[in-house]
């Protein structure tokens, strides 16, 4: 029994706030903050200025003037195109004829991941996640238990986010996840991913034992981040089922998974890997076997010439911010920090680049006749290995602290570096940051597409 009056919201006058000039400025900051480098959440924004300050019908005409501007951005284009190109990657191909439309895979009903560190547990999070149960073996008690606690603390926080909670995942039942120090459990699984430490002699030690325990059919997965896929199948009596599948860190949160065929895998292995990516909700790159494959070859000369600015008169926040405000989510040195510098540390003296292995008399900043920066093998000879120590090329509030400080003592540290080896810093600016360390990106993944490694641009992008 009420009259209606005006129920048309465009005739509604805005309520006008108190603050309203504060609101925005702070609300402006945090969008900037949230979007780098990314123009619509911006526009997004000034969109819902206009409705505050104009008339109804002159903020319509604002909105679809900035609507106009975004769809002819370059940043449009980018978005389609990467759009498309991760449903393009589920078309594979190999240089040996092998392909997504004559390959087909085999059924994964049950998995076991060996070795229960960051990536380990992360692993058995997204198959926990996707259904598949899954045996989680570790080398001795002690190692388990921890393992066992905190994939069950991850598998908590997963359960919290989705709708049904912990009922869903039902990960304290041991059909579905059962933890174990005994190989014979994995007599029945129909993959296994093995994720313990880059160490070629360890896991060719694991898969020599796995292609005895497993049923014949297996597929033998090793989550190796640079290693020879081949040089690892050869420890088994069956190359043809044996697959890289590198997983990114956090492997539960990451979307990438990059698929690593040997020179022996088989067609059905491929798509397998490929179908097990679906199920984790990943998206799965087909890519050949070379050191570092594409993720990690690519990010090596990024890495590098940002270490190189640092040598010629640049910061790591400096490079970082630049980095950052032109879109990345995080820039080399907090990347760096974040994964532990350990981690690269133990891949060089691999390699014979750094530590005792490393010829008498080889000069400090070269390397195979190339320029090579010490600077990464000095920091981690101070114990500064990033997040996990509380310092590296940031400083921490705390060992496994996550905010990054500059530091100090790394510019006192850089600077004296500097005089040791006659290096006359320059400023440097945004734009040279940018390039140098673009360019670098760019040119591998040409060399990459160049050596056959990826079967199209999309697969690198």
């Amino acid at each position: 029994g009420q009259p209606l009056g005006p129920r048309r919201l465009s005739l509604k006058p805005v309520p006008k706030l108190p603050n309203m000039e504060a609101f925005l400025r702070e609300a402006l900051v945090k969008v900037k903050r949230q979007a780098r480098g990314c123009l619509a959440p911006e526009l997004c924004f000034q969109a819902v200025r206009a409705a505050t300050e104009r008339p109804f019908a002159e903020g319509l005409r604002r909105e679809r003037e900035l609507f106009r501007l975004l769809l002819t951005s370059g940043q449009a284009q980018a978005l389609h195109y990467a759009f498309f190109a991760e449903r393009a990657v589920r078309r594979w191909a190999t240089p040996g004829g092998a392909s997504w439309s004559s390959a087909a895979p085999q059924p994964v009903r049950k998995a076991a991941v060996i070795g229960l560190g960051t990536m380990g547990r992360g692993i058995v999070t997204s198959l926990v996640k996707a259904n598949i149960p899954v045996v989680a073996l570790e080398q001795d008690l002690e190692y388990l238990d921890k393992g066992r606690k905190a994939v069950m603390l991850l598998l908590e926080r997963e359960a919290m986010k989705m709708e049904g909670g912990a009922q869903t995942l039902d990960f304290h039942n041991p059909a579905r996840l059962q933890f174990t120090v005994d190989f014979d459990p994995l007599c029945d699984v129909d993959l296994v991913i093995e994720a313990v430490f880059e160490n070629m002699a360890l896991k060719k030690e694991i898969f020599h034992k796995l292609s005895k325990v497993c049923k014949p059919e297996a597929l033998l997965c090793t989550n190796t981040s640079a290693l020879n896929i081949d040089e690892i199948a050869s420890a088994t009596n069956r190359p043809q089922q044996v697959i890289g599948t590198h997983f990114f860190s956090p492997a539960h949160v990451m979307r990438l998974l990059e698929i690593i065929y040997g020179h022996h895998t088989s067609p059905t292995a491929i798509a397998t890997a490929v179908q097990l990516a679906k199920a984790l909700k990943k998206v799965g790159v087909v890519v050949g076997n070379c050191f570092g494959f594409v993720g990690n070859r690519m990010m090596f000369p990024y890495v590098q010439q940002a270490v190189f600015l640092l040598e010629e008169g640049s910061r790591p926040e400096a490079v970082d911010q630049a980095l950052e405000d032109f879109g990345f989510k995080i820039g080399p040195f907090r990347m760096s920090d974040l994964a532990g510098l350990d981690v690269g540390w133990r891949s060089r003296k691999e390699q014979g680049l750094t530590g005792p292995s490393l010829p008498a008399g080889t000069p400090a900043r070269q390397r195979h006749g190339q320029r090579y920066s010490p600077l990464p093998d000095l920091l981690c000879q101070h114990g500064r290995f990033g997040q996990k120590t509380g310092k590296g090329w940031y400083r921490y509030e705390k060992a496994g602290g996550r905010t990054a400080t500059p530091d100090p003592w790394l510019h006192n540290f850089l600077s004296r570096y500097r005089d040791t080896h006659g290096i006359k810093s320059h400023s440097i600016d945004q734009e040279e940051i940018l390039e140098r360390c673009l360019f670098s990106l760019i040119n591998e993944g040409f060399a990459i597409l160049a050596e056959g490694i990826a079967s199209g641009p999309e697969h690198l992008d």
